[in-house]
């Protein structure tokens, strides 16, 4: 899983390497998995400036000569392949033909490299970094009671609606001429072919996906029937995580849910972001003397040392959060970037795209 600090570092890379474009086949990529030797890559590349020396256009040649020279230097920096391989990328990024401005650049990704790639291209080749970005554990949320039942996905931090289906189970008063033990086999009736069909859609829904769990909430004993019957398969319930009281089930439910199983997600990064915003917004509210706000003030004490956890919206400029983690680095200052994508996030961007808890309460 990516933290929020990973992810904007590795899209800051992707931004700043996806702006260069080459007139002909001459920026490098390399791809080195984890565990892969880098011995052996340096050999291949040497190999490669051999065989560049073909290359009929005397610049294109210059330059893939060039940019796999300073690739080599560059990997000769290292004793051995990072924990989760490595990925670099070498070219001249002039503007001006004939001119030569020859950089390399590289990345320890923060999810293990499992190919290898040679490219020699016109742009960099970015596509498994790229990947990356979209890697994120999925849960199964299901939210139900006896009329209707909502099943959706938590992707990272979005609650993506996929099902939302409604029962024929009659209501509790029965129609006049019914007696009373027809009329609850008949809602019993009901509510069975109600739970059968959503376990269909649960079945067609989650056993497709890559899913690390499942998530179910309701009103009632209705949850417990439908997880205890046997509407679900047993491939399924063995993915079944937790099963909650909530109130709701529709969006707010799916909402309530997650919320109501942070014991579960308490590694993910969705609650982690909740959590740490929560205590701001808590001591915001309570103990205003221990919070700070607002580009300037935040950066004020940021300067000072007195700022414990900087928590920096992923909307602001990317200099100007390079600038803040600089700066939080000489005090030891745990930073953050948190996204927009959570309600939490949006606050966090509507106060200035910078909060901060304080060490101690700068009020007294």
């Amino acid at each position: 899983m990516i933290n929020s600090e990973q992810r904007f570092k590795l899209k800051k890379f992707i931004n700043e390497l996806s702006k260069y474009r080459a007139r002909h086949t001459e920026l490098v990529s390399v791809y080195i998995p984890k565990d892969y030797d880098i011995n052996k890559i340096i050999q291949h590349l040497s190999q490669e400036q051999s065989t560049a020396s073909n290359i009929k256009s005397a610049t294109t040649r210059k330059n893939v000569i060039d940019a796999l020279e300073r690739m080599i230097q560059h990997l000769r920096l290292y004793k051995k392949t990072p924990p989760h391989g490595l990925a670099v990328f070498s070219g001249n990024i002039a503007s001006i033909e004939g001119k030569s401005d020859v950089r390399v650049w590289s990345i320890e990704p923060p999810l293990p490299l499992k190919i290898r790639i040679y490219r020699c291209e016109k742009e960099f080749v970015l596509e498994p970094l790229m990947e990356m970005l979209k890697t994120r554990s999925n849960y199964g949320l299901i939210v139900i009671d006896r009329r209707e039942a909502t099943i959706a996905l938590l992707n990272g931090k979005n609650i993506i609606k996929l099902v939302k289906t409604h029962s024929n189970v009659p209501g509790k008063f029965k129609a006049g001429g019914q007696s009373a033990q027809r009329f609850a086999r008949l809602r019993e009736g009901a509510a069975k072919e109600f739970y059968k069909r959503v376990g269909e859609y649960v079945k067609e829904q989650f056993l497709k996906r890559d899913i690390k769990g499942i998530l179910v909430g309701g009103p009632g004993p209705t949850k417990q029937e439908f997880v205890e019957g046997d509407y679900i398969t047993n491939e399924v319930k063995k993915k079944i995580l937790a099963v909650k009281d909530i109130t709701y089930t529709d969006e707010f439910g799916l909402q309530e849910l997650v919320n109501k199983c942070s014991d579960v997600l308490s590694e993910e990064e969705v609650m982690e972001e909740k959590k740490i915003v929560g205590e701001f917004l808590n001591k915001l509210a309570k103990e205003p003397g221990t919070v700070a706000y607002g580009l300037e003030e935040v950066k004020r004490y940021l300067n000072q040392g007195i700022v414990k956890t900087l928590l920096l919206s992923e909307e602001l400029d990317e200099k100007l959060i390079s600038e803040f983690e600089e700066i939080a680095k000489k005090f030891s200052t745990k930073v953050m970037i948190i996204s927009t994508e959570t309600s939490e996030g949006v606050q966090v961007r509507d106060l200035g795209g910078a909060v901060a808890i304080l060490r101690f309460d700068v009020s007294r």
